[in-house]
């Protein structure tokens, strides 16, 4: 693929991951309630939505996944749900002075889950693929392999670089609270941006 549509595309997707939104929202969140490394499976989670999200653009698998739509909503809904049960967790924790965050650390899996589902039901996404992606990466001739690549490496790099750079610096803000009483907001703050991306996720349709 020729270097200009590449840097089109990057530029793009850079804009269109820095905007905050739901999935930038749910990584600032689990960052600020359980660290750095308790987002990690949600930024993985987006990561892995978005490169399918960049298959049914790439391939012409939109119009099949109009017709999977009703699995689409359910999918959102069950994230949306999932999100308000962590930001419940959070909003409920009592804090103590050897720790930070909820009352128990999420499991990998389902913080993976979590975002992985949020990316699926996020209009957000479904946007930037299906709508605007073709107008700066020529999708009328086939997608050779090594363009293929190239656009998932370019996803995959500026998605973590992003996303480990909104975690890290809501980790790094988290480390300035250290009395209960600060914890309890902070825990209490992390849990309401939470419920505000599950409000997103599950209002957009």
């Amino acid at each position: 693929m020729d270097l200009l549509t590449l840097s089109a595309f990057t530029i793009a997707y850079v804009v269109a991951v820095l905007v905050p939104g739901p999935g930038v929202a749910a990584i600032v969140a689990r960052a600020l309630g359980g660290g750095f490394w308790s987002a990690m499976p949600m930024v993985i989670g987006i990561l892995v939505g978005d490169l399918i999200y960049l298959v049914f653009a790439l391939f012409g698998l939109a119009a099949i996944a109009t017709y999977f739509a009703p699995v689409f909503i359910v999918v959102r809904w069950a994230g949306a749900l999932y999100l308000l049960y962590i930001a419940w967790q959070f909003w409920t924790a009592k804090p103590g002075s050897e720790q930070l965050g909820p009352r128990k650390q999420e499991p990998w899996l389902r913080t993976f889950l979590s975002g992985f589902a949020l990316t699926m039901g996020n209009p957000k996404t479904i946007v930037f693929y299906l709508a605007l992606l073709p107008t700066v990466v020529p999708l009328d001739q086939p997608i050779t392999a090594l363009g293929f690549l190239e656009l998932t490496a370019i996803v995959v790099v500026v998605l973590l670089i992003i996303g480990c750079g909104y975690a890290g610096l809501a980790a790094w803000a988290r480390e300035f609270f250290v009395s209960p009483k600060a914890i309890r907001r902070l825990n209490r703050t992390a849990g309401a941006i939470m419920a505000g991306a599950a409000a997103f996720v599950a209002v957009r349709g």
